[in-house]
This record gives C-alpha cells, sequence and structure tokens, in this order.
C-alpha cells in the first residue's frame, strides 16, 4: 500500500455500512453519510473518533456511508479499515477488553453432550444475516469464516465475528460456534488469534484429516485459553469430515481430544474428493420417502456417501461422541430435506447442518422421535420395570419378548429428549 492508497472495509447494503480510510497529511477529519444519519448521524461520528483514538490515527479522511449498521458493526468495519491501512491498537490487553466489551461476557461453556440437531450456517462477513440468527431456533449457530468468505475478505470477517460475538445482548439461545480454515493455514491460526477472545463456545475444523489435525487445533486453544484467562478446555471442538482420507481417519479423529464433542460430515466436499459424478441430481430425489418411522428410504438419497456416513457413524458412538450430517442445499424443497434427515437418523446420526432459517423447522422435527416412537419406548419401559417388580426373568410387551438392549434403546430415546410420563 502507497502512502495514499484508500482502504475499505465493508458494503452498503442493509445493516451494514462502508468504510473508506483515506491516507493525507491533513489532520484526521470523518465524514459520515448514513439513511438514519438524522437519528444515529452524531452518534456515528462519535464512534468513528473514538475508533481513529484508539489506533492513534492523527491525519487522513475517514469517510462511512451507512444503510443502518449496528454500532458494533460499524466499529469492526473502522477497524478492519485502520488495520489494513497499517494502523494498530495501542492499547494493552485489559484495555481492549473494556473497549471491545470481550471483559463483560459472562458466556458459559456448552455441554459435550448438547442436542445438537440443527445447526445453521452463517457467512461471517454478511451482518444482515447474524444480527437476528439467534430467533430461528437452530441449535447451534456456526459463523463461517471458511467457504463462505472470499480470501480478500477474511481479516474483515474474523473482526465482525469477533465484534458479533462479543456483544452481550445477542445470541442467547443457541450454542455459538466459528468454522475457522483448515488449522494446517496461516488463515485458520489468525482466526483464532482474532476470535477466542470473545468466547465462542466450539470451533468447527473443516477439512480435518488426521488426529494430528485436532491435536494442533487442541494445542492452540488452551494457548489462547491461558492467554485470555478463560478456563481450559472450555472450547469445544467439532471437527468436520469432508475428504476421503478424513473418513478412513474417522476413529482417530473422534478420540483425539476431550475437548470432541461431535463429529460432521461435509458433503458437498466429499463427492468433490473422491471424483464423484453425483451432486444436487442426488439430492433432489431425496424426496422419496420413508415408510415408516425407523424404516430407510427405498433407495439412499447420497448412496455415493452412504460408506462414509456410516464410518463417521461408528467412529463417533465408539468415542462417545454425537454424529451429525451435512447441508441440503435445495432450501426450497422441505421433502428432500425430511427424507434425507430421516435416513440420516436411521443411520444413527443425531442432527444436521442447513444453510437457511427455513429449514431448521423440518430438521428439529424430524430428529425428534415421533408420537409412535414416544408411545412404544415409554410401553417397553413400563413392561419391563413391572416385570422386574413381579421378580420375572424376562419382560414382554404383546406377544414379543422385551431384551435388554431394546429397553436400552427406549431409555435413552426417553432421556435423550427429556420426555417424561
Amino acid at each position: 500500500m502507497t502512502e495514499y492508497t484508500p482502504s475499505t472495509a465493508g458494503t452498503l447494503s442493509k445493516s451494514d455500512c462502508l468504510v473508506v480510510y483515506r491516507p493525507s497529511k491533513e489532520p484526521v477529519s470523518v465524514t459520515v453519510r448514513s439513511s438514519v444519519g438524522k437519528l444515529f448521524g452524531r452518534s456515528i461520528e462519535d464512534t468513528a473518533k473514538s475508533m481513529l483514538g484508539v489506533f492513534g490515527v492523527k491525519t487522513g479522511l475517514l469517510e462511512i456511508d451507512d444503510d443502518g449498521a449496528l454500532n458494533l458493526v460499524l466499529s469492526a468495519r473502522i477497524e478492519t479499515t485502520l488495520r489494513l491501512a497499517g494502523f494498530e491498537l495501542n492499547i494493552s490487553l485489559p484495555e481492549r477488553d473494556r473497549t471491545f466489551s470481550a471483559a463483560k461476557i459472562q458466556r458459559e461453556p456448552s455441554a459435550k453432550q448438547l442436542p445438537r440437531r440443527a445447526r445453521l450456517y452463517i457467512p461471517g462477513n454478511q451482518p444482515n444475516l447474524m444480527i437476528n440468527a439467534d430467533l430461528f431456533g437452530a441449535d447451534t449457530l456456526i459463523f463461517d469464516l471458511e467457504d463462505s468468505v472470499p480470501p480478500e475478505r477474511k481479516l474483515e470477517a474474523r473482526i465482525l465475528v469477533r465484534y458479533m460475538l462479543s456483544d452481550t445482548h445477542l445470541f442467547r439461545e443457541s450454542e455459538l460456534a466459528v468454522r475457522i480454515n483448515p488449522i494446517d493455514s496461516s488463515c485458520g491460526r489468525e482466526d483464532l488469534e482474532e476470535i477466542v477472545n470473545s468466547r465462542p463456545q466450539a470451533i468447527v475444523l473443516p477439512k480435518c484429516e488426521s488426529a494430528r489435525d485436532i491435536q494442533v487445533l487442541d494445542v492452540e486453544l488452551a494457548r489462547l485459553e491461558a492467554r485470555e484467562g478463560l478456563p481450559l478446555g472450555s472450547i469445544l471442538i467439532l471437527p468436520l469430515i469432508e475428504t476421503a482420507a478424513g473418513v478412513l481417519a474417522a476413529k482417530e479423529i473422534a478420540a483425539a481430544s476431550p475437548r470432541n464433542a461431535a463429529l460432521c460430515f461435509g458433503y458437498e466436499d466429499f463427492i468433490s474428493d473422491i471424483h464423484s459424478s453425483a451432486g444436487e441430481k442426488n439430492v433432489r430425489s431425496a424426496s422419496t420417502p420413508a415408510n415408516h418411522a425407523g424404516e430407510m428410504p427405498h433407495s439412499s438419497s447420497q448412496p455415493e456417501a452412504l460408506l462414509a456416513k456410516q464410518m463417521i457413524v461408528l467412529a463417533a458412538r465408539a468415542a462417545g461422541i454425537d454424529p451429525l450430517d451435512s447441508v441440503i442445499s435445495d432450501t426450497e424443497d422441505k421433502e428432500a430435506l425430511r427424507s434425507s434427515c430421516e435416513e440420516a437418523r436411521v443411520l444413527g446420526m443425531s442432527g444436521k447442518a442447513v444453510i437457511h432459517p427455513v429449514q431448521i423447522p423440518t430438521v428439529k422435527s424430524a430428529f425428534h422421535p415421533s408420537e409412535e416412537e414416544i408411545m412404544q419406548a415409554k410401553a417397553i419401559v413400563e413392561a419391563y420395570e413391572r416385570s422386574v417388580v413381579e421378580g420375572k426373568g424376562t419382560a414382554a410387551l404383546g406377544d414379543t419378548m422385551i431384551d435388554v438392549p431394546v429397553v436400552e434403546r427406549a431409555w435413552r430415546l426417553l432421556n435423550d429428549y427429556r420426555i417424561g410420563d
């Protein structure tokens, strides 16, 4: 960057702002153009001047074109612009935390066994999609710094995600995770450096191909937790398996760290990696419904990935964590989505990723037992408990004998979904 090359961040779109810093030898000044300027113009200017002070900027012009950005979005865009221009924070870590609200966060760590039926991916550089994401009922929100963010926008996205997670008023209902870039890249480590102080509850690790990938991430998280004063091990890991090598190493990956909370499958990258000719044609064929609860559809919606999913299920269950399925990219075909969920549940998976809030109700419903299943499970448990009280060596439901594995499955269904009498 030459002395007078401008730096920019953000977009002139709903709930966002375009910020440009133009270097010059003139004393620093701020220009604001906003769709809500009459109400918030002075506040926007005050925020800009405060940020300029934090970065020690004395000269140049800061231009802001705003379309209703929240103050945290405005601050994130200004910080990105100034850092791209070569400025650095001239305050200590405690002062940084007070300035950027991170010290105020009292977010509790997630439980490893938390239900993760619906995981909503959100592009990490689109504030209009992020702000209300907690209102749609997803079990987990995944702020994406990888595939949905172009290389030239990586810094911008990670700074925005840090601000979003540092806000004390947003995201109180869902588990909060961040998908970083692969850990063997400098970009992945830069993601961690930027976001850990904002207290994400989990890190989604993409392109995971070995236990070493998890172990490297574990060490990095421990280092950053110590630096930020967080409890050791408080940030969980959700390994994302998306390649043939990852599938073959699934057992070792699942058991590589006590931080692992689930083993996730990435379909699109996987079929590309194995050179499959399958694609959306198979997704669209998923509208073939299952016959009854607990039965597979007549044909798999993604036969090219069936073995991979089974291996991920076995690896995850052997390690005592949940296996979670990939996305269905057709957001309009509810039947395809429901059928894919039913197939995943029959395979032993506990949840599915989604890319649009409209998919969340279908996924959560599909991964919840039906009334028929609940009634059957209750009847099995009652029959078994009755046989114990009566001192019988075996239990029966009607003409069917009930053995211990059947009772255990019934107990687990009722316990996992907290279904009482």
